[in-house]
């Protein structure tokens, strides 16, 4: 008798739970990718700057009677080369110790009787700053500048992303002696995301307007170091190209050389200097001002439109009212929104709440937010981009009137207490 063989199951839930596998092993990766990207110690914070003036890379080679000899003659050579480098008036040793406020040992090798060191001197501003005459004293600062350094290594461009020796020779720079304003980030946490190579070739003010909300700053400098090794060991040729703006505008470009590996530091703590004295001179030639679209309130109807649009409003509301009999527009021209000299406009400030599922939504709320009659700014308070974002609108009248202004442009709004929430 032959028998009759039934096809199997076992292989399809076999295929099945290979699926679910996948499936869930895929789900933790990107939840593992996800995480991987603000983990760890990524950030290198900004040394404390001071106003003091500072001199770097002073080399010093001595001898003395025994190790702490040499040390002090190295200093003392040291603070009388920073001196010079100032081009100081010739004062007695004395004296010249006592304007200097701190040593800074970059690297120093010991013997038994020398002394080989490289070293910074820091004078301090208020003692030295009468002696060495307009050289020291007090110059135009700039704005406070969002500075975002790029690295360009092995076809790579990266900001914060992970920690890079162009951030490092950025942390520490002291920038107290500037005539530039430097926001610089540390690069930790979720700053890793927000300050990315990418960020720099945007153009859209609304996103510009709320990182630089987020870090204080007026405006966006771009210092970009691209190295290039001529072979493994070998010397690093570094080009180094200032931007600046939203637009990345192309200030200026030098390049330098370091030796091998060990001297990249020293090269690019000298670019840092470099670009100080390129950032310096943009301001003082009027270059580096903040850009004028990048203002809050830089999104504005003008009043005879404004007037326009009240007056349609004015006419829907009339028609929609059974009590009020619509009358004829005379035709004249519309008065203007803008109050009778000496008579104050209360400016009101309420809290906005937007979904923003992605990026255009984000700028097309904030963008259509800012034109609605009547607003006069609008400045984010919280993002959430694929959630509900925050703003604080600065609307001339009451609630109820920014909320017929805002449904002029498309969105359905709800009202609670002193607070909107919009949608479209």
């Amino acid at each position: 008798m032959t028998a009759l063989l039934l096809p199997s199951r076992a292989p399809q839930r076999n295929r099945l739970y290979l699926v679910a596998g996948a499936l869930a092993l895929a789900l933790l990766a990107t939840a593992g990718v996800l995480w991987a990207q603000v983990e760890g110690d990524r950030g290198i914070a900004p040394v404390a700057s001071t106003a003091d003036i500072t001199v770097d890379g002073i080399e010093v080679n001595v001898t003395g009677k025994d190790s702490e000899d040499a040390r002090q003659k190295g200093w003392l050579e040291a603070q009388r080369k920073a001196w010079a480098q100032l081009k100081g008036p010739k004062i007695p040793d004395h004296q010249l110790e006592s304007l200097v406020s701190a040593i800074v040992i970059d690297s120093e090798t010991l013997g038994p009787r020398r002394y080989v060191a490289r070293l910074g001197v820091i004078f301090d501003r208020k003692r030295a700053g009468g002696l060495l005459g307009a050289g020291s004293g007090e110059v135009s600062h700039s704005a406070p500048m969002l500075t975002l350094p790029v690295l360009i290594s092995g076809g790579a461009a990266t900001m914060y992303e992970v920690r890079n020796p162009w951030q490092q020779a950025w942390a520490e720079f002291q920038a107290g002696a500037s005539a530039i304003d430097y926001v610089r980030p540390s690069g930790a946490n979720g700053e890793s995301l927000l300050l990315t190579y990418g960020q720099v070739n945007r153009r859209s003010r609304a996103w510009w307007n709320n990182i630089l909300d987020e870090f204080s700053a007026a405006d966006i400098i771009v210092p970009i170091a691209r190295l290039e090794r001529q072979w493994p060991g070998g010397p690093i040729r570094g080009i180094f190209t200032a931007r600046f703006g939203p637009d990345n505008t192309f200030l200026g470009s030098f390049t330098m050389t370091a030796p091998d590996e060990q001297g990249l530091p020293a090269m690019l703590g000298k670019a840092v200097t470099r670009f100080d004295a390129m950032f310096s001179q943009a301001l003082a030639d009027g270059k580096l001002r903040p850009d004028p679209t990048l203002s809050r309130q830089s999104i504005q109807v003008s009043p005879e439109i404004q007037a326009l649009i009240d007056a349609a409003r004015a006419a829907e509301r009339a028609e929609a009212s059974p009590e009020v009999v619509p009358t004829p527009v005379p035709a004249e021209p519309l008065p203007s929104t803008t109050p009778p000299p000496g008579q104050p406009q209360v400016v009101n400030s309420y809290a906005v709440q937007f979904a923003t599922p992605d990026a255009a939504s984000y700028d097309q709320a904030l963008t259509l937010v800012r034109s609605a009659p009547g607003v006069r700014g609008a400045v984010i308070s919280s993002t959430a981009i694929g959630g509900v974002s925050v703003m604080r609108v600065s609307y001339a009248g009451d609630i109820s009137d920014l909320a017929a202004a805002l449904r002029s442009r498309g969105f359905q709004v709800q009202s609670a207490g002193n607070a909107l929430s919009i949608r479209r």
